[in-house]
């Protein structure tokens, strides 16, 4: 209890002076100059991960659009994959090669849509934040 009486009456003591000097003005236009820089660095890391995400989506709208016209132009009845070696579980991998195909492909596009939402929510998250700056 004694300390804190103390530690109150330390700071009630300090009576902090404030003046207009030009060393107080310049030290603030600095800070908002630094201020400023970080503000249009935030923008243009935002600008850019825009960019990289619409690229991202066009080049996997491409990459999926190729492999569909790629599975649907193969014959049904023939394979994705074979292999020379016959055993049990590699013929069945043979045999069911376009189902498991679909099942892949499906599971890469549904993860690189979770991506995608991810990453909008991540840009508009630093948005807020930085206009809050």
């Amino acid at each position: 209890m004694n300390k804190d009486k103390e530690l109150e009456e330390l700071f009630l003591a300090q009576k902090p002076q404030f003046d207009d000097s030009d060393v107080f003005m310049t030290s603030l236009q600095k800070r908002l100059d630094a201020v400023e820089y970080i503000k249009q660095h935030q923008e243009a890391t935002i600008r850019r991960y825009k960019m990289a995400l619409v690229v991202a989506f066009v080049v996997g709208i491409i990459s999926g659009i190729v492999t569909i016209v790629f599975m649907l132009t193969m014959p049904a009845a023939v394979p994705l994959f074979t292999f020379r070696v016959q055993t049990g579980w590699l013929s069945w991998l043979a045999a069911n090669s376009r189902l498991l195909t679909a099942t892949v492909l499906s599971l890469l596009v549904t993860f690189g849509l979770i991506s995608i939402v991810s990453n909008i929510q991540d840009i508009r998250s630093m948005r807020v934040e930085s206009e809050k700056i």
